[in-house]
Order: C-alpha cells, then sequence, then structure tokens
C-alpha cells in the first residue's frame, strides 16, 4: 500500500519538474514563516474610488512593499508579510492611478508606529480612519486592480478565476494570495430580497468549477457567491479567511440567511469554519458538502512524509493528523442542517478500495459524518462529474428550497452613539436568553457604522451587554424582548475607556492566517499591572465554559482566567505589565494606555526557563 500511495504523490508531482518542486519548497516555507495581518479602513466620511491599503518596512533607509491590496470599498483587509516591524498606511484612490497623490484621504495605522511581528498565525485589530490630514504615505508602485474586498463582483470567464488560477493556489499558495488574497465574489450586486448560496470549491479548484450550479440557481430567489482561496494553504487558515470574509459581509448587508455547498476538500473548510465560529454567524441554515474526504487521504501522508516537497493542505488531509483527529470533536451549530451528498463511480482494484476516482468512498462516508448528517444520498458519479449532475443538481435545488421555506425569525435594531468621539473596531453584541433559556449569542456589530439591524434571532426575552475594545458600554446590561411581529430596539452610549487586555498563547507554530490560541496549560501565578500611580494584580481563575466567561466580562471589573486577563478603567499613562508563572522566566513588557484606542495586547508567549 505504501508502494502504491507513493506512487500516486511521484505521480502528481512528477509532471511538474525539479524547477517547479523548487518552486514549491520556497512558496511553502515562505507561507510558513509569515503572518497574516487583517483589520478594517473606514472612511469617517463619503470617500470616492478604491481603497489602497498596505504594509511597508524600511530596508537600507528606503521604504519597501511587503505587501499592499486593493479594496473597491471601505471594510476589511488582509496582507500577508514577514516577521519584522511594519508601517501600515490606506489611501483613497480617488484618480485611479494605484498611487499615493496629494489630497487623498489617507491614515497610518496607531500615528505611524511600525507593527512588530514576532509571531504566526495572525495579528487582527489593526484598525484605520481615512481622513484629510497630510500623512506621509510612501508613493510606490501601483496596487492590484483586483479588489480583495468581500463582495467583489466576479467574471466566470475572466483569467483571474480560471481553473489555471485555481491550480496556482493549489501549487504556489504563497503567490496567489500576494496576487489575489482570498475572497468571497459576488456573481450579481447584492440583493436583500434574494438569499445567498455560497459555492466553495475544493482542492485545485476555482470559481469556474460551479459554473453549472450557478447557470441552474433560481436567481428569482437566489444569488450566487463563491467562496476563492489558495487551495494549497493550511485548511484551518483558509477556514479562518473565510469566517472573515462573512463576517464583514454580515456587518456590509446584514443577510438573513446563508446557504453553503460546498465540494471535496471545501466541505473541510466549511466545516472547521462552522465549528469554530458558526455561532457567531446564526444566519448559516444548511451545509451540503458533495464528495468531501471527512477520513482524510492515505496519499496524503505518504506524501508529507516521503515527498520532495510538500503542498500545506496535506498536513491537514492526513488521516491520523491532528486537523482530521479534531475534526468531529465537537458538533455542528444547532441551527445548520447538514447534508452528506457522495459519488462512488471510480475505479476499484487492488491498491485503491471503492472511490470516486479521487476520494475514497469509506472517506466520504467516515461515520462521524454520517451520524450528524440529516440527509446521506449516493451517486453513480465520479468526483468531477457529481458538479454537473442532473439528480445531484434537483437534490441540491429540493434542500435549498426547504432551507428557504423555514419560518422568519425575529430582528433587532442597534444603535451606536459614541458621543461625539470617533470609535472604531467591532463591539461585541452579547445577548443572554431568558425565557427560555440558552447560552449566550454573540453578535459582532461596526462602530463605523453606528449600528445594525440583526436579524436570524429565535424569538424570546434577553439580557443584552456590549462589549467595546477601549470604550465602556452604557447601559452595562438591558432586557429586551425578540418576537416576529415587531422590530426590536437597543441602544448603548460608547464612551473613552483605558484598558489592558491579553492573553498567554500556545507555544506550537502556527500557519499563517490560523487562530492563535490560548495556552491550555500556564499556570500562571499572578498578572500584576503598575503604571499611573495604581498597583493592581491578578490571580487566575480556573477557566469555565466559554459563555460564562463572556457574561462576567460585562460586569466591566478586573479579571485573570485560565490564561487571560482584562484590567479596566484605568487613568492614561505607560504601564508595565508583569506576568509570573511557574517554570517560566518573569514576563515584563510597557505599554501605553489611551482611552478610546484598543486595549488588545498581541498574544504572549512565555518561553521555557534555560
Amino acid at each position: 500500500m505504501l508502494t502504491r500511495n507513493l506512487a500516486v504523490v511521484i505521480a502528481a508531482l512528477a509532471p511538474l519538474g525539479a524547477c517547479t518542486l523548487t518552486t514549491l519548497n520556497t512558496q511553502t516555507r515562505a507561507y510558513e514563516a509569515s503572518t497574516v495581518l487583517v483589520g478594517r479602513v473606514e472612511t469617517g466620511s463619503q470617500v470616492d474610488g478604491a481603497i489602497v491599503v498596505g504594509a511597508y518596512t524600511r530596508v537600507g533607509g528606503r521604504w519597501q512593499i511587503a505587501h499592499q491590496t486593493l479594496l473597491h470599498e471601505h471594510g476589511a483587509y488582509e496582507l500577508i508579510v514577514p516577521r519584522g516591524d511594519h508601517a501600515l498606511f490606506a489611501f483613497a484612490d480617488r484618480n485611479g492611478n494605484g498611487l499615493f497623490d496629494a489630497g487623498e484621504p489617507s491614515a497610518r495605522y496607531d500615528g505611524g508606529r511600525t507593527v512588530a511581528v514576532t509571531q504566526d498565525g495572525m495579528v487582527g485589530g489593526l484598525d484605520m480612519v481615512l481622513g484629510q490630514e497630510a500623512v506621509e504615505v510612501p508613493r510606490l508602485v501601483a496596487a492590484s486592480r483586483q479588489s480583495t474586498q468581500a463582495g467583489a463582483l466576479l467574471d466566470l470567464d475572466a483569467a483571474a478565476f480560471s481553473a489555471e488560477r485555481g491550480r496556482q493556489g493549489y501549487w504556489q499558495p504563497m503567490d496567489f494570495f500576494r496576487a489575489q488574497g482570498g475572497n468571497v465574489y459576488f456573481t450579481e450586486p447584492y440583493d436583500p430580497r434574494r438569499t445567498p448560496v455560497l459555492f466553495v470549491h475544493g482542492a485545485v479548484g476555482s470559481p469556474q468549477d460551479w459554473r453549472h450550479q450557478i447557470a441552474q440557481l433560481d436567481r428569482s430567489r437566489y444569488q450566487a457567491w463563491v467562496f476563492f482561496y489558495p487551495s494549497g494553504a493550511a485548511v484551518e487558515s483558509m477556514s479562518n479567511l473565510l469566517f472573515w470574509k462573512l463576517l464583514n459581509l454580515q456587518l456590509r448587508y446584514r443577510y438573513e440567511r446563508l446557504l453553503i455547498v460546498a465540494h471535496s476538500m471545501g466541505g473541510l473548510v466549511v466545516r472547521r469554519f462552522l465549528l469554530d465560529n458558526g455561532a457567531n454567524l446564526p444566519q448559516v441554515r444548511l451545509f451540503v458538502t458533495l464528495s468531501t474526504p471527512w477520513a482524510g487521504e492515505a496519499s496524503a501522508d505518504t506524501g508529507v512524509k516521503l515527498s520532495p516537497a510538500v503542498v500545506p493542505s496535506w498536513r491537514d488531509m492526513q488521516p491520523d493528523g491532528p486537523f482530521m483527529r479534531s475534526l468531529f470533536d465537537r458538533r455542528l451549530p444547532p441551527q445548520v442542517e447538514y447534508a452528506l451528498l457522495f459519488g462512488h463511480r471510480g475505479a476499484p482494484g487492488l491498491w485503491r478500495p471503492n472511490n470516486d476516482g479521487t476520494v475514497t468512498v469509506a472517506s466520504q462516508l467516515r461515520r462521524a459524518a454520517q451520524e450528524e448528517a440529516r440527509l446521506v444520498f449516493g451517486y453513480d458519479e465520479d468526483h468531477t462529474s457529481i458538479l454537473v449532475s442532473p439528480q445531484v443538481t434537483a437534490q441540491l435545488h429540493a434542500l435549498l428550497a426547504r432551507a428557504v421555506a423555514s419560518g422568519p425569525r425575529g430582528r433587532l435594531d442597534i444603535r451606536l452613539d459614541s458621543a461625539g468621539t470617533p470609535a472604531q473596531g467591532l463591539p461585541l453584541l452579547v445577548l443572554r436568553p431568558i425565557a427560555p433559556a440558552g447560552s449566550p449569542i454573540t453578535v459582532t456589530l461596526s462602530t463605523g457604522e453606528g449600528g445594525a439591524t440583526v436579524s436570524a434571532l429565535v424569538p424570546g426575552h434577553y439580557e443584552a451587554g456590549l462589549l467595546a475594545d477601549g470604550f465602556a458600554a452604557e447601559p452595562r446590561r438591558q432586557g429586551v424582548h425578540i418576537d416576529e411581529q415587531a422590530v426590536a430596539r437597543l441602544a448603548f452610549t460608547l464612551r473613552p475607556r483605558g484598558g489592558l487586555s491579553g492573553y498567554v498563547r500556545e507555544e506550537r507554530a502556527r500557519p499563517a492566517g490560523s487562530r492563535v490560541d490560548a495556552h491550555a496549560t500556564p499556570r500562571i501565578r499572578a498578572i500584576t499591572l503598575r503604571g499611573a500611580g495604581i498597583e493592581r494584580s491578578l490571580v487566575p481563575e480556573p477557566e469555565t465554559d466559554g459563555a460564562e466567561d463572556v457574561m462576567r466580562l460585562l460586569d466591566g471589573r478586573d479579571r485573570a482566567w485560565g490564561s487571560a486577563f482584562v484590567f479596566v478603567d484605568l487613568p492614561e499613562g505607560e504601564y508595565e505589565l508583569t506576568i509570573d508563572s511557574v517554570g517560566r522566566p518573569l514576563h515584563r513588557s510597557r505599554h501605553a494606555v489611551v482611552p478610546g484606542r484598543s486595549a488588545l495586547l498581541q498574544p504572549i508567549v512565555l518561553p521555557p526557563a534555560h
């Protein structure tokens, strides 16, 4: 079996040649040594034209681009950079030349101070507000003209969305991400009257894989969205990117329902997104997979161990690897209906069990996946033909129709008043169901939008509060009743408040763009903060479930639990943070606290004692 699996890997790599294998190794090393920076660019006022966002570093006294991207409108951005100190800039490209010109609204992150990128994974919360004041923005080479902002329109016939570009995303994920990122594209302008259906391709895939299904979609009821991502990148990273994109589309459009159809490895991307973040997007109501390798692929394991070049996503496809082992350690969010569709027209033989030509039937029908599926359907189709099968298309339409026909839910209008103080960031609305009782629900808002109307909420009575980085929300908690007959309303006033919060991260390396988790067992004795005439010390409490932790944060008091900590109501000034832990050197770092500015520190690593 080992010989056969290795032959499969070599057969896939042989056509690439030695030069391409060298390129793949270079791509993998660059990707695994990089960090993704994410944030939002708000306009503060009406801004015409696209927005250019960039990360730059000084080399030999000159500015050099680390990564630069284009947004077709204000909102979220992603940049991928190597370790080092990077300055972040943004400007409104009013004349469309891709270069900063005098008079164009611009911004620098954190007053122009650099972001020290010393970790892997992802650094978030790097928000900027474009203004009219003159700031120093390097006038360097023009940015790409392909928008990486969620909701950009796609042309299925364009080279940027071709099968060739999909292959580049698999074999050259770093070049792909730098050129066009990973994005949720619209096939037409957003229409609030129609339900979005998101299509997610698999390995080596592209939006063109979905040409048939998009053409067959009832455009009077649905609108097609497509997630196009570098499929050679780590699956966990792409699942995190998918959440970031859908979250920002929710902030922009407040869609009431979202239905997701995924092919092959795309099903793994979506499931991981739903496990990690599905509770924050209750609008996702249906998840359908076609030919997904739920148990991984043996040849991926062989490739990781023996191939001269490794595609990062192979590691997630290893049957006994950490990704596959954790894929069913939790269930999908309760509001998501799951349907499993599989194909079995393959070429079984001595070395290859029953399959669809690419994925074994046993992998598609992993018991844990079947147990969670409401419906399981098999088809005499191979891995590719299942995408154009009339029977599969008819079944998809029936599943979509049933998901849309589910009953209406409540709507809630939230207004945010920053009391004349410019505010930015993504406050978190916390809703605790009182009657009927249930776990807290979190809804992300945008201070730039001044609030939002949220749908897809279960009717009932709730206790509501708001967590806003750098601000205190008043009132701290309030009750609200949500029903299907009228729009419920809440209002909060945001007042600048000094604070400092963060957590000790796990030590293992994380793929670029993945979530950096808190350390499970740091054994911290005390966390102390000194400065501005005060001294406070916290002893971490035992961790409780995440829902209780969220509710206790609304109390507005200093707190430490597990490896996380929060200090609130701090006067403006310079502070020294000390973390005393068992078996580690004493951690000391200095931080400036300014009310109204983000209080969240980048994750802290505690090195082992020497």
